[in-house]
């Protein structure tokens, strides 16, 4: 069947317009975009989106945890939902694309689906989910995470924000966690679809036009702190100092050494340092610093940690120091479904579309439901690789062809 497309200048227009829609919630002075978890621009946000969801005549609910979801109802009582959305939070200082396209690619696809072809066979539901980012609190996936139920309230106890806020109370604030919205984890999902910016240059270098996605990696999170002991800068002789920084900053030179000597593709990064008291004539007591390594193998990120760990112990030892970790996140990779994939595959073979089978070196709210239901992520370009910043990028080209191609899948899975 030959599925009607809408024009590809409208379609252009309506997804240029929601991006700079959403993005309105939570700009800040250098064009960037910040909201973070049960915060005002959150919230905001969600509203919005809710409300738009009733404007295309969806049914619309939040769950407990605060992810929102539209629902277009099937005509078999007894199908199950396919889903399709992103995150909405984004980092400190993000781009209008990340997470956002996904739920504005998936609210487009649905109102056109519903106006040239009318009620589907199985129910279709867009999911703004509540947070993926971890840029709020040390916690990822929390939305797709209590949707499958691998997180639980449990995990967020005693998490607290920068600022001290505990987890459960900045949920509370916001009308959630109270039991007042149904339980999220759900059982009645035949499959889920996020459609990304690829935040890489894989598909701009190989001028592919689609990117789908084979398997994500794992990753691993630590807050590693190294606790020596503070002293005077001047009168403390080198060869008799505890130097928590010095320690650290050996440590680090470790990991970027084995990281860049690893040839299987592994990738380590110390993006945060935190240093006690923090004073420029004072030799630092304690510093603690951030680790993501990243594979697509869980047994290399095993081995690298390990490795790494236990050469750490004889530098600090050598410095009269000794270290802490805190593994805060341990996710393994996930493969995409294959029929999925195939049908995304037939697709865009159908209509002449260049594309490229990658592996995904981000963490997405996919890999969580990859581990649920059948999952497809399916990826657009990045001008430069840019993410995670203002100078985020996608070409409208690029971004509405990828919600042509969602048009069909939800068109070939649910009608």
């Amino acid at each position: 069947m030959i599925i009607k497309q809408p024009k590809p200048s409208a379609l252009s227009e309506q997804v240029e317009n929601m991006i700079e829609w959403l993005a309105s919630y939570g700009k800040d002075e250098r064009n960037g975009v910040s909201r973070l978890l049960y915060d005002p621009a959150w919230i905001a946000a969600q509203r919005a989106i809710e409300a738009k969801m009733n404007d295309l005549g969806l049914q619309v609910h939040y769950d407990d945890v605060g992810n929102l979801f539209g629902r277009a109802a099937g005509r078999d009582p007894e199908a199950l939902v396919v889903l399709t959305g992103s995150h909405v939070d984004t980092v400190i200082g993000g781009g209008k694309y990340d997470g956002a396209y996904g739920i504005i690619a998936a609210l487009i696809a649905v109102e056109h689906l519903l106006t040239q072809y009318g009620q589907p066979l199985k129910p279709i539901e867009v999911v703004s989910l509540c947070e993926e980012e971890g840029s709020r609190f040390p916690m990822t996936y929390w939305g797709s995470g209590n949707i499958t139920g691998t997180k639980s309230r449990e995990a967020i106890r005693n998490l607290k924000d920068a600022s001290g806020m505990l987890f459960e109370q900045a949920m509370y604030n916001v009308g959630f966690g109270l039991g007042q919205h149904p339980q999220p984890q759900r059982s009645d999902l035949e499959c889920f679809i996020e459609l990304h910016i690829e935040q890489g240059q894989v598909l701009e270098r190989e001028q592919k036009s689609i990117g789908v996605v084979s398997h994500i990696v794992g990753q691993r999170r630590y807050d590693i702190t190294v606790h020596g002991e503070s002293n005077h800068a001047g009168t403390t002789p080198m060869k008799w100092r505890h130097d928590a920084m010095f320690t650290a900053a050996e440590l680090i030179r470790i990991l970027m050494h084995r990281a860049n000597t690893n040839e299987d593709g592994l990738v380590a990064t110390v993006g945060r340092l935190d240093a006690k008291p923090n004073v420029g004539n004072v030799i630092a007591r304690e510093v603690t610093f951030s680790l993501d390594v990243r594979h697509s193998d869980t047994e290399t990120i095993r081995t690298f940690c390990e490795e790494c760990f236990n050469e750490f112990e004889s530098i600090a030892a050598q410095h009269g120091t000794r270290i802490t970790y805190r593994k805060w996140m341990d996710e393994p990779p996930v493969a995409m479904d294959s029929a999925m994939n195939a049908a995304t595959e037939s697709i865009l073979k159908r209509e002449g579309i260049s594309y490229q089978m990658m592996t995904s070196g981000a963490g997405h709210d996919s890999q969580v439901f990859g581990t649920h239901c059948p999952t497809a992520l399916l990826f657009v370009p990045s001008r430069g690789g840019i993410s995670h910043s203002p100078a985020e990028f996608t070409d409208t080209e690029d971004l509405q062809r990828g919600v042509r191609l969602l048009i069909d899948l939800l068109h070939q899975l649910a009608y």
